[in-house]
């Protein structure tokens, strides 16, 4: 289990230090819970009531808290950036492979790098290249063709299709489907036909795909994921999907197809974003919000309805069937009064 002492974690963090930098710390914990040997931080005000009575080693936080911190101290900037520096530092998540299992099945013309871990039972077809120190997790299927960046590291039964192209330090967790057929169908008289999906799927370096999380290929030209991209998981990007650099999308929202997302994009739970829409870099859209237009300006947006009791609920939605023709009321009303109201007749002199 990896350690280091105080004095080591605030040359690390360029962190200012009020404590013993001889003192080791070996592992992470919340502020109420923290023990001896443990770091732990304090980045919102609400949680400063726990300061007092935390029992940890050592606390990373700002100037303002420092004088209330009755353990040791790292002084940074950002305290929450700091503790996930520390929190790398101090992982633990075992290996996704060591090694490579006899069960395994590596096409004879695969394109492995240096210390290449394969789990049991992995298939890799021909043509594919699996770059250096990449893990690849029991049960994983490779597809022909495909690329994987040097540092991967995918979990089990992640199912790569052909010719995806992976950057490097990536991560890709269990049951993700990368490359599938994206859903491009044309109706001749009611009988679907099937148009082939040629594209295929380009992720940038040190994305992170979460569990049953699906990327589709493109039908033409490629999907295309940026560099820094956080997907979490159940997640749905559809073909032809373009996603900027340092976009986060949280759990089980859809992204329909060739719909293109702007960098720096913040995209909350359970939304619905139509195809063939544009959004702008800078947006943040909170959860479960339906998106059926493009969005140019960089901004806060939303659309979903907040809980409610079931009464109001009920009123509210029987108001809502009503609204047209509340609308049409008014304008009537609007109207009479329009015609009741004399006309503004010339000055008086």
């Amino acid at each position: 289990m990896p350690a280091f002492t105080l004095l080591e974690l605030a040359q690390l963090l360029s962190a200012e230090l009020h404590g013993d930098g001889a003192e080791t710390i070996s592992a992470v914990a919340t502020l109420e819970n923290a023990a001896a040997g443990q770091i732990t931080f304090l980045s919102n005000s609400k949680y400063r009531k726990y300061l007092q009575q935390t029992k940890a080693s050592v606390v990373l936080l700002t100037a303002a808290d420092v004088e209330f911190c009755p353990v040791a101290a790292l002084v940074v900037s950002d305290p929450y950036v700091a503790f996930a520096k520390v929190a790398q530092l101090l992982d633990n998540t075992p290996r996704a492979a060591t090694g490579i299992a006899p069960t395994a099945q590596v096409a004879a013309d695969v394109a492995l790098g240096r210390d290449v871990a394969i789990g049991h039972n992995v298939v890799i077809s021909a043509g594919a290249v699996i770059g250096d120190n990449v893990q690849i997790g029991p049960g994983c299927f490779i597809g022909e063709g495909a690329i994987i960046g040097a540092g991967c590291k995918i979990w089990a039964n992640v199912s790569i299709y052909h010719r995806v192209r992976l950057g490097a330090d990536c991560i890709v967790h269990s049951g993700a489907v990368l490359g599938a057929d994206g859903f491009g169908f044309a109706n001749q008289r009611g009988n679907w036909l099937k148009i082939p999906q040629v594209g295929t799927v380009v992720i940038g370096d040190r994305c992170e795909i979460g569990a049953s999380t699906t990327i589709d290929r493109g039908a033409l030209e490629d999907t295309v994921i940026g560099t820094n991209c956080i997907i979490d998981n159940q997640v749905q990007i559809a073909h032809n999907v373009q996603i900027g650099d340092h976009t986060a999308i949280a759990g089980c929202t859809v992204v329909a197809g060739s719909t293109k997302i702007g960098k720096y994009c913040i995209i909350g739970g359970a939304c619905a974003i139509n195809g063939h829409m544009e959004i702008c870099d800078g947006v943040q859209i909170t959860g479960m919000s339906m998106i059926i237009k493009s969005i140019t300006e960089k901004g806060i947006y939303s659309s979903g309805m907040p809980a409610a009791t079931n009464l109001e609920w009920r009123k509210n939605s029987a108001r809502y069937r009503q609204l047209d023709q509340m609308y049409q009321r008014l304008r009537e009303l609007e109207q009479q009064v329009a015609a009741l109201t004399p006309a503004a007749g010339p000055a008086a002199e």
